[in-house]
């Protein structure tokens, strides 16, 4: 059987980062549009980046999608067409949308641009899929939560539906943006586009009890106030029997907590826990390289990476190994694991394949670190230009003359211990320190725009 390649979808958070995306593998990208995407923070793409980005992907054969799927409320509603309208006019290959009224409307009012149902809609079944083709929507982005059992069920009931599914970046604690946390916190709403990432913030707990009559839960450590919250009761109540077949109360739903979390000095949180465990914080981060040849036998279209605020360096390692597994799959050339291995040199709080393969559930959970380790690599520079044998390099980290680096290429990465290194004035060093220094060290092959990263570790 002949496999047809899935396309590979990288995340544009700037033009830097979408030209790299190109240049290690990707067939698309996709940027957020200014106010109506899940990106509203740390998003460099105004109306100019947009078009330039279109026309840069289009002369390249590439695509380009806008994505607007933020969950509107009335005063976007409001506006939404006025500021669509010049970005429809520069041609996006399609638009990312999750908002039913929206959707609509600019069905309505452009029939003729191909709309793919954003990850928010939260798609879970084949009838959902069926629901929105007959809307005119051309792809579905399906749900972070679904096996690849469930998966190749909806691509048999739905065999003329373009499907999306997400193979590396970020998880959500809930369903993809649904999150309260960030709203709870500091009025951020994620389906606003101003999520914070309160699940991965570093938090203490305080014993606790709770007063049967006013429901407020007070700390028992010395100093600490209580936290009064009104139903906090009748939550700890309701939990208590939660999962529990035989109606009895489960010993573990009589506990209350107060979480303090560490830029709150003070400020105490109650928190209920029943036999299933606390569902507040920190997800691993999705890693499916392994699973690239089932999704494409499958038949997924698109295979999609998330992180536009990730770094450029994140951009080009995501779409090098996972260009080469695609490429592998379709071949017919079994797994490579050493793709797994280049991936550890990410930062990243632990990986897991999510929901495409059923696992115990504290295997989604990072209980031991709340910040991203990298395991194998550290991306140290940039290289920004290439003369007789040395590569200028603007450093990112720390590195030394002794250090193992890699250099990373779209025509392909090689390691070497670096044995000498400059200054632009051409006196010898012995350390690069980190951002902004620009240092001089020797390469030979291609170099030019390559990224360069310090092995943790000599290669074997």
């Amino acid at each position: 059987m002949t496999l047809r390649a899935p396309e590979l979808l990288l995340p544009a958070g700037s033009l830097d980062k979408m030209s790299a995306a190109y240049d290690f593998g990707a067939d698309a990208v996709y940027a957020g549009q200014p106010r109506y995407s899940l990106r509203a923070r740390n998003n460099e793409f105004r109306l100019e980046q947009i078009s330039t980005g279109i026309a840069h992907a289009h002369a390249r054969g590439k695509k380009f999608f806008v994505t607007s799927n933020l969950l509107a409320h009335n005063d976007k509603v409001r506006t939404y067409l006025r500021d669509l309208e010049p970005v429809v006019q520069l041609g996006p290959d399609a638009l990312i949308m999750a908002d039913a009224g929206l959707i609509m409307m600019v069905r309505e009012k452009w029939p003729h641009i191909p709309i793919h149902l954003s990850v928010q809609a939260n798609t879970t079944n084949w009838a959902a899929v069926k629901f929105w083709q007959k809307m005119g929507v051309a792809r579905i982005i399906l749900s972070r939560e679904l096996s690849l059992d469930e998966v190749a069920h909806i691509r048999q009931e739905c065999p003329d539906m373009e499907l999306e599914v997400f193979v590396h970046g970020a998880l959500c604690i809930a369903y993809s943006g649904r999150c309260l946390l960030s709203g709870y916190f500091n009025r951020r709403d994620p389906n606003q586009g101003t999520c914070t990432n309160a699940c991965r913030w570093n938090y203490k707990t305080h014993d606790a009890e709770v007063d049967p009559n006013t429901g407020e839960a007070m700390a028992q450590a010395e100093g600490l106030s209580g936290f009064n919250f009104a139903t906090a009761q009748q939550e700890a109540e309701e939990s208590a029997f939660s999962g529990c077949g035989n109606g009895e109360r489960h010993p573990s739903a009589d506990k209350v907590y107060l979480i303090e979390e560490q830029g709150r000095a003070g400020q105490l949180m109650p928190i209920m826990e029943d036999e299933h465990g606390t569902y507040i914080m920190n997800s691993k981060d999705l890693r499916a390289v392994e699973l690239v040849e089932k999704l494409t036998k499958i038949g997924v279209d698109s295979l999609k990476i998330e992180g536009r605020t990730k770094s450029l360096y994140y951009v080009a390692r995501t779409a090098q190994v996972y260009r080469r597994a695609i490429d592998d799959a379709v071949a017919g050339r079994p797994f490579n694991p050493a793709l797994i291995t280049e991936l550890e040199g990410l930062a990243n709080r632990g990986y897991t394949s999510g929901f495409l393969e059923r696992r115990p559930a504290n295997d989604y959970q990072n209980y031991e670190t709340g910040h991203s380790v990298t395991q194998r690599s550290q991306y140290v520079g940039e290289v920004k230009n290439v003369s007789e044998g040395w590569a200028e390099v603007e450093t990112k980290n720390r590195f030394a003359v002794g250090d193992w680096i890699e250099i990373i290429h779209p025509s392909g990465n090689r390691t070497m211990k670096l044995e000498t290194m400059k200054s632009l004035d051409g006196a010898s060093i012995e350390v690069a320190a980190g951002n902004p220094t620009r240092v001089l060290i020797p390469v030979t092959g291609p170099a030019d725009s390559a990224l360069i990263a310090k092995l943790t570790q000599a290669p074997a």
